[in-house]
């Protein structure tokens, strides 16, 4: 295990020295698509009906104008150098509050050129904060969007996020499945909430059956913070998505992150240790296809450099550069690393 994590805490240091833009990328043959958990992105104004107090200037947190647009900056810097060649096409977000934050982020500076339109529904979630997809209009026609509400039988009076999903048309013509996730916490426990995220893996995966029943060979990406890691049993049992790349069976899905969680990397660090969180799901359509877009087995990644890290002394770890622990301000970006893949024809 020692050797695992200072393996991956060199791949933290070294990983800046890998990004550089290649002469050869041609736009037209690639298509990234990144999600980011990108740690409560909300406006400094009040809500009466959300429970957003705490981000207002008179909060604890004092969360003022100057501190939302640094993290707006940070966040655009951030989704900008995912892919050096270009930006994603498209960009799943979790913690967002409001459309008004998706206008703000998407005409950052470092956004702007990437003519980007985004899908978002109000959730029932308490705390206001819901998921949402940017979309590169040039790149990727909106056919259509719904938004899955999950109630939870066992304890109805609990709310939380929608999934949402989108159907699209890529430039070659092919249509696109995407569902963007940001699945109950383990606020008090992973195996007392477990119960949530199996009853939404459940829902998820009878909204996939439907579309696969349609057509077999349908391309569906499933992003998001799913607050599980591959190997547990929403993931892993209930959405039956693992590391078998050999099956053809339709319905069995493909982690594209799953073989670097087991080796021991993380897009969430909780108390020292790494955590694989947020994931790329992938339908067999999107391994195995000879024509259009595909993606291989080793295609997700974890977006991290230097520049967004925090340097624990007390661990000797370096960790997402979070923006606030508890009341304490310290103005990094996000508790999350982005994660994305990139598919090519």
């Amino acid at each position: 295990m020692i050797k695992i994590l200072f393996s991956f805490a060199i791949s933290l240091i070294v990983v800046s020295q890998t990004l550089s833009q290649n002469p050869n990328y041609n736009k037209e043959d690639n298509f990234t698509i990144a999600f980011y958990n990108v740690e409560n992105l909300f406006d400094t104004i009040n809500n009466p009906n959300k429970i957003d107090e705490q981000f207002t200037p008179k909060s604890d947190k004092k969360w003022n104008s100057a501190r939302y647009m640094k993290k707006i900056n940070d966040l655009g810097k951030v989704i900008s150098s995912i892919n050096i060649n270009e930006l994603p096409e498209i960009v799943g977000l979790c913690e967002i509050e409001n459309k008004t934050v998706l206008t703000d982020l998407t005409n950052n500076k470092f956004l702007s050129k990437g003519n980007y339109s985004f899908v978002h529904e109000e959730s029932p979630d308490v705390r206001g904060i819901d998921v949402a997809l940017l979309y590169n209009k040039d790149e990727f026609r909106y056919l259509n969007h719904q938004n899955y509400r999950i109630h939870y039988d066992f304890e109805p009076e609990t709310t939380t996020r929608d999934i949402l999903y989108v159907s699209g048309e890529l430039k070659n013509g092919e249509n696109l499945h995407i569902f963007v996730n940001h699945w109950s916490s383990r606020r008090n426990g992973q195996e007392k909430s477990e119960p949530k995220r199996l009853h939404t893996a459940n829902i998820l995966r009878s909204k996939i059956d439907s579309i696969q029943k349609i057509n077999k060979k349908a391309k569906i990406v499933i992003i998001g913070d799913f607050n599980d890691e591959p190997t547990n049993k929403s993931l892993y049992q209930v959405l039956n998505a693992g590391n078998n790349q050999r099956s053809n069976n339709n319905k069995v899905l493909y982690n594209l992150m799953y073989d670097k969680s087991v080796n021991g990397m993380g897009s969430y660090n909780f108390r020292g240790n790494w955590n694989m969180l947020d994931n790329i799901i992938i339908s067999q359509s999107l391994l195995k296809n000879k024509k259009g877009y595909i993606v291989s087995t080793d295609g997700g990644q974890i977006f991290k450099e230097r520049w967004m890290l925090y340097d624990n002394v007390k661990t000797g770890q370096m960790t997402p550069s979070k923006t606030y622990g508890g009341p304490n301000y310290y103005g990094g970006i996000s508790d999350h690393f982005p994660v994305y893949l990139i598919l090519k024809k």
